[in-house]
This record gives C-alpha cells, sequence and structure tokens, in this order.
C-alpha cells in the first residue's frame, strides 16, 4: 500500500480533508483576529522588554502611559506592521501546521491510530515554525522599532515603511532580518506546545460520542486561549532575547548568545522573564480570537466549497 493512498485514506477518516488553500486562508482570518485582540498586550511586553527596570510598574501603567501620549493611537501603535504581516504569517503557520501533519502520515503508513501522537504533533507545530519565520522575524524587527521609539519630537518614523527604508539604509536585507534565529528559538519550541495544547484540551472537550465538529464556540475559545497560555509558558526567555536584539543600535550586540550574556550579566536571570504578566494577559483572548476565526472559517470554506 503506497503512502500516498494512506494519507488519503486517513485524511477521509479522522476529518474532511483540509486543502492547503483553505488552511492557508483560515490561518490569515485567524491571524487579523489575533492582531486586533492581543495588540495592546503586545505592546505593553515590548517596552517591558526593553525599558530599565523601573521604568513601567507593570501593563497597565505601559497602557496607561501609552494612551495619555498618544490617545488610542498610541496603544495600538506598530500595530499596522503586524496586522498586514500577521495575515500571512498566521497563514503560512497553519498551512505549514497541516503540511506537518501530512508529512507525518505520509512516514508512517503503517500506523495502526488514526490520531496522531503528542510528539507527532509536536513535530508538525516546531515545522509550522520554519517558514513561518522567513515572515515573522522582518516584521518583529519592524513592529518592536516601531513599539519602543519616542513620542513626540522624540518619535523617529511615521510607519512600517519609514522603518524598512532606514533599516535597509544601516546594513541591507541583513538589518530588517536582524533576530531570525530568535525568532525561530522562540516560535519552534513555542509553535510545537501551542499545536500540542489545542489539539489535546479540544480533545479532552469533544463530548462522548462525539467528534471535533460538535465543538460549541465556547469550547473553541478555551483550547484556543490555552493553546496560547503554553506557548507563552516557554516562549518569554528567547522572546525577551529577540526584543533585545531587534530593539538595540546597530553593533550592540554580536548575536542572540551575547544578548543572554550581557543579560545574564548586568539584569540576572529574572531579566529572562520580563515582559511574562502581559504576555500572559494577551495569550488566552488573543488565541481564544485566532481559533475561533480559524475553526469557524474552515468551516465556512467547508460549506461553501
Amino acid at each position: 500500500m503506497s503512502a500516498d493512498f494512506v494519507d488519503a485514506e486517513i485524511a477521509q477518516k479522522v476529518v474532511p480533508q483540509t486543502s492547503g488553500v483553505k488552511s492557508f486562508l483560515s490561518g490569515a482570518f485567524g491571524g487579523m483576529s489575533t492582531v486586533v485582540v492581543g495588540h495592546p498586550f503586545d505592546l505593553a511586553k515590548v517596552r517591558i522588554q526593553t525599558s530599565p527596570t523601573g521604568t513601567y510598574t507593570g501593563t497597565f501603567d505601559v497602557l496607561k502611559k501609552a494612551f495619555r501620549a498618544d490617545g488610542i493611537r498610541g496603544i495600538y501603535r506598530g500595530m499596522a506592521t503586524p496586522l498586514a504581516s500577521g495575515t500571512p504569517i498566521f497563514a503560512v503557520s497553519f498551512w505549514g501546521y497541516d503540511m506537518g501533519k501530512k508529512i507525518v502520515y505520509n512516514f508512517t503508513p503503517e500506523r495502526k491510530s488514526l490520531d496522531l501522537t503528542i510528539p507527532e504533533y509536536a513535530f508538525a507545530g516546531f515545522f509550522s515554525a520554519i517558514p513561518m519565520t522567513l515572515f515573522m522575524a522582518p516584521s518583529e524587527r519592524i513592529k518592536v522599532v516601531l513599539q519602543t521609539q519616542g513620542t513626540g519630537a522624540n518619535k523617529l518614523y511615521n510607519g512600517p515603511i519609514d522603518v524598512a527604508r532606514a533599516l535597509y539604509k544601516e546594513g541591507g536585507i541583513a538589518s530588517i532580518f536582524r533576530g531570525s534565529g530568535a525568532t525561530l528559538l522562540r516560535d519552534g519550541p513555542g509553535s510545537a506546545a501551542y499545536f500540542v495544547a489545542y489539539e489535546l484540551v479540544k480533545k479532552a472537550l469533544i463530548p462522548a460520542g462525539g467528534t471535533a465538529e460538535d465543538l460549541n464556540p465556547l469550547t473553541v475559545m478555551f483550547a484556543g486561549g490555552m493553546a496560547g497560555i503554553a506557548m507563552w509558558t516557554i516562549a518569554i526567555p528567547p522572546d525577551v532575547l529577540k526584543s533585545r536584539l531587534q530593539s538595540a543600535p546597530a553593533g550592540t550586540y554580536k548575536g542572540t548568545a551575547d544578548v543572554l550574556r550581557v543579560l545574564l550579566k548586568n539584569e540576572g536571570p529574572q531579566a529572562l522573564f520580563k515582559g511574562l504578566g502581559p504576555a500572559m494577559l494577551r495569550a488566552f483572548p488573543a488565541n481564544a480570537a485566532c481559533f475561533l476565526g480559524v475553526e469557524y472559517s474552515l468551516k465556512a470554506m467547508n460549506f461553501i466549497w
């Protein structure tokens, strides 16, 4: 029996076969939902991570000062980049996850169970982060620069294109992609935990004798929120390193390892968890919105074609 035949047979029995196009489009819709809900918390996380200790008392202090300085625009500063890039980023992530699962099926043609194991879900999740990094790294670089610049007279850039132009002038494509390794270091394990948690929580909440199609929106949101919590529980330390590397002037650090060395020397290991509060506050609602967008846009597409 060929692997291709087994892949098709498994796909038919587990869930309706999801095409790459549908995975891509549903991920895009989930990405837009995530950015709109989660961006204020992301702004707080980045500012806490990149500011001297004591600058802010917490998440809501960041948001209060941002609102006082620029109103609602201050809270959503830098959102244009993740909104524009978040669509393809999440689209590629969910497409990559779907491809990762298909790779597992093709490499295990004699499998007895149609369900994936935890390591198999983890592989598919980690695999999704590899193509995603190509979009995520430059987006994060531009977003971090926008989020950490001054306000008013101290404001350096007018928007994402202005930042991209300045970064390219500073160091070419390499400057725009600075922090790519740190981004993959964060998103590889983080995406593995993300998708494993979602699949396990969703499976645990399926009614007896039912299927995933029987889950209601609140259940999907809960599973998505827990996936976000699982991801950021392990992703914060590499995220701190990424934010420091991407926000620093050129030449400040030699790379991710150098950021870690300087941070541990000057601030101690506790600094690796800066921004954990806003990340966790953002994780549940943003990812609840993400998976709700993914699941129900996919249902709509399955209904239409």
